[in-house]
């Protein structure tokens, strides 16, 4: 009977069930290599008989960053040097001047440079643009520019660059730089431990240990994870830091795939260090990927109290894969879920608006969710905190303020017309802030809402269907109206501002390493983790 029902029924379906498989295999690998083959005869009829010289790499280039561009943002193709980039970023190490810098078309401009390290012994300081780089001009360079300040340690370049104006040279013997994931850690009071953690390379688990433990013996009986300004990395390294705090066999996070081998649970698998001592994690708009996991799972499980903003909600995971010429793309192949079950990933890539935007989710479709004391947390925008503290939204226009180095700039103008001995007492004025907005018109600051773009587009056809001579008087005061609330804008952000100012500023004086002291004695976020820990019967309120 057995062998009947096998000849007759199982090996029937398992036939059936292979060639459908197979089948639909052969189909998109049909579909895949036609459409190689269609590229291919394109791009050589294209660079064979177009009516100007075309440079194939850079048109292969764009093709795919366009292809790539309509799935997500963190699809993306890596060159040789972006691997590299993605090498370092994974494990903080790497030769050159020991310094973080901004590539422009014309120069190089140091953004910041790490304490001791080549560039700071020279003499370079935030702000300085470098032209020259040993007999190369920036201009005349197009590959790269960045990567002419690398080299073997022990060896020298010699910058051309300037400041203030004036044209300076130095020489620079270039060293191996490691750059921590934990900058900082430190005692904020007696009891208070605080640990900065700014990204997750394969050195955060160990130097969050050696963090933790080092201050429990200094006499830490609660700790502060800071996360701010965290953009993520290693999903691993994020896990062993959640085990630092919670016992080991604990689900942490699982990631989902349409890929069955994608599909994956994680749990802590080693002893914790403490689960005990109270723990606050300050998060904002920048903590995304592996810092949402950490909030996101030790929020979850009710061992942590989350102060902050709301973070960038990232819940997507990638993966590198290995192409040819030493290049790589780097592929979304997962979504990860906390705990509790949720996804906070905040933007539908695969929903776009009329404009090819990814559609955020609305806060009417997050979907509600408990934590293991059945607090009630939600997916779909990130992780909220429990005390929220600073912006809760991004700006649209404290964004185009940021990312045209107009604080930046000011920062830099700043420290060379201020003389501080204290830069612990600073303390930013609204004569600063005014002095600010008037830097912003003096170096033609300006940002065309989407509400404006609508608004000439209107006109616009107004001229062409010869209406315009009606409603020019309106446009015009409701673009004067528009202009006035962009002003207003400004001002209702003025704190956020005057605390991005005051933060880079700071590094002006005393570096990356006296921020987080300075941070110790103002910071809002800090002084309210410190206020939560040092009462207990506040702190369990919050996590029950």
């Amino acid at each position: 009977m057995k062998n009947i029902l096998k000849k007759r029924i199982l090996i029937p379906i398992l036939a059936f069930t292979i060639f459908f498989t197979g089948t639909a295999f052969k189909n998109d690998f049909f579909e895949i290599a036609k459409q190689i083959e269609i590229f291919t005869t394109l791009f050589k009829e294209l660079n064979m008989n177009y009516v100007d010289e075309t440079n194939p790499g850079d048109l292969m280039d764009t093709a795919i960053k366009s292809m790539l561009a309509d799935l997500d943002p963190y699809t993306n193709f890596m060159n040789e040097q972006d691997v590299e980039a993605a090498r370092i970023n994974n494990t903080g190490d790497y030769t050159g001047i020991g310094a973080r810098v901004k590539t422009f078309k014309d120069k190089l401009v140091i953004v910041e440079p790490y304490k001791d390290y080549p560039a700071h012994e020279a003499g370079l300081k935030a702000g300085d643009e470098i032209i020259k780089v040993g007999d190369i001009v920036v201009e005349t360079y197009k590959d790269g520019a960045g990567e002419l300040l690398k080299g073997a340690p022990g060896s020298s370049v010699e910058v051309t660059y300037k400041r203030q104006g004036k044209t300076q040279t130095a020489t620079i013997k270039r060293a191996e730089v490691e750059i921590n994931a934990v900058p900082h850690f430190s005692l904020v009071n007696e009891k208070t431990g605080y640990i900065v953690l700014s990204r997750f390379n394969n050195k955060a688990h160990a130097e969050t240990n050696y963090a933790l433990r080092d201050l429990k013996a200094q006499g830490a009986e609660r700790i502060i994870l800071d996360l701010r300004g965290n953009p993520g990395g290693l999903l691993n390294e994020a896990i062993k830091i959640v085990n630092l705090f919670v016992p080991k066999g604990q689900l942490v996070v699982t990631t989902k795939s349409k890929v069955k081998k994608y599909n994956k649970t994680y749990y802590t698998q080693i002893d914790p260090i403490d689960t005990e001592i109270p723990l606050v994690v300050l998060i904002d708009c920048s903590s995304a990927s592996a810092s949402e996991i950490v909030s996101g799972a030790l929020q979850d499980l009710d061992r942590a109290v989350i102060i902050g903003s709301r973070s960038f909600g990232k819940g997507l995971v990638q993966r590198p894969k290995q192409l040819t010429y030493g290049t790589q793309v780097k592929i979304t192949i997962s979504r990860y879920y906390t705990p509790s079950g949720r996804c906070i990933q905040s933007l539908d890539y695969w929903n776009r608006n009329e404009k090819g935007e990814a559609v955020r989710v609305k806060q009417e479709n997050y979907n509600e969710y408990k934590t293991k004391n059945g607090r009630k947390v939600f997916d779909g925008g990130g992780v909220f905190p429990d005390v929220i503290l600073g912006p809760n939204k991004k700006s649209a226009i404290t964004d185009a303020i940021v990312n045209n180095d107009l604080v930046f700039n000011y920062a830099t103008n700043y420290f060379y017309t201020h003389n501080i001995t204290d830069v612990n007492s600073l303390k930013l004025t609204d004569a600063d802030f005014k002095d600010f907005k008037n830097y912003l018109k003096t170096n033609n600051f300006s940002f065309e809402t989407e509400t404006e773009k609508a608004f000439y587009k209107a006109f616009e056809a107004s001229e062409n269907e010869q209406l315009n001579d009606n409603i020019e008087k309106d446009f015009n005061a409701l673009i004067s109206s528009l202009k006035n609330s962009k002003a207003s804008v400004i001002d209702e952000n003025k704190d956020y501002l005057l605390e991005l100012l005051t933060e880079d500023i700071v590094k002006r004086y005393v570096y990356r390493e006296g921020l987080y002291e300075y941070y110790k004695i103002h910071d809002s976020r800090i002084k309210k983790a410190t206020e939560i820990l040092s009462n207990s019967s506040e702190y369990f309120h919050y996590l029950k």
